[in-house]
């Protein structure tokens, strides 16, 4: 059994064990039943979401069952690919997903690309469904980070900082390393509040459709920008100079805020110009 200790903070070891329960020798993984629960709520979220945006649950449920598909299909294509120097000489280890080997990334475009196409034949209204999307990924990426806590990975470099953690899989962990998985999943639950404190209060100020979702786009990619640089485990670009999420985290954050500022503007020349012809 594996064990987390967070000694600046007076944390002792905390002795954690990867799965649950049995069944018929398959072992339950905590990583799964957790990532389960955050799918869960997340849809239970989009559903009462739907109500405040006007789009019948009918077609969400739809649009949550194909993005959903895509999404695992996506969060390992985006891991293989990256990791293809591996894969390649282990074509049978793509399909072992009990290995782990996920990334968010992918789970996000796939899963964006597939509501989008579903919404296009069924003739439903995309952007409202990208911007309760965009909600409810924080929220499932919030509490989904914590079966990384039970794997004892996505932890970052040594640090110095009170809160660090240590742990006897970690090979470095003499000296505590950052609980990366920590700080992302608060920055995530902490977006999911703001946009729907922003949903309640503000949202008379939205000034397009699909912009929520760039907000999301925004808080996210920039969070991830800074944790990824002191990640443990990266996906590489060029190994040991450009990590894949840190280029995609830094492309996604520009253009998101390009998007709310150009998006947004041309909404307000639509609008002067619909004053005037009155």
């Amino acid at each position: 059994m594996n064990w987390v200790s967070f000694p600046g903070i007076g944390i002792g070891k905390i002795f954690l064990r990867d799965y649950a329960f049995e069944i018929f020798g398959l072992k339950i993984k905590w990583y799964s039943i957790i990532l389960a629960f955050a799918i869960a709520i997340s849809i239970c979220c989009a559903l009462f979401l739907a109500n405040k945006m006007a789009l019948k649950k009918e077609h969400l449920l739809d649009i949550i069952i194909v993005g959903l598909i895509f999404a695992i299909i996506g969060l390992r294509f985006y891991y293989v690919v990256f990791n293809w120097d591996y894969f390649s000489k282990n074509i049978l280890e793509i399909f072992n997903f009990r290995a782990g080997g996920l990334a968010i990334y992918g789970g996000i475009i796939f899963s964006v690309l597939a509501a989008y196409v579903y919404c296009k034949i069924k003739k439903i209204y995309f952007w409202t469904v990208l911007d309760i999307t965009g909600v409810c990924f924080l929220l499932g990426q919030g509490i989904g980070r914590w079966g990384n806590f039970v794997n004892i990975e996505a932890y970052g470099v040594k640090t110095s900082l009170p809160w660090g953690m240590t742990s006897n899989k970690i090979p470095y962990s003499i000296q505590p390393v950052h609980p990366t998985f920590f700080y992302e999943s608060v920055w995530c639950l902490l977006g999911f509040v703001l946009l729907n404190f922003f949903i309640k209060f503000f949202i008379k100020y939205k000034k397009f459709d699909g912009q929520i979702f760039l907000m999301y786009i925004s808080w996210y990619s920039f969070e991830r920008f800074f944790v990824e640089g002191i990640r443990a485990d990266s996906l590489w670009l060029v190994k040991d100079f450009l990590r894949v999420s840190q280029v995609l985290s830094f492309i996604l954050f520009f253009a998101s805020i390009f998007g709310i500022l150009y998006f947004g503007f041309l909404q307000k020349k639509r609008r002067a110009n619909s004053a005037k012809d009155i």
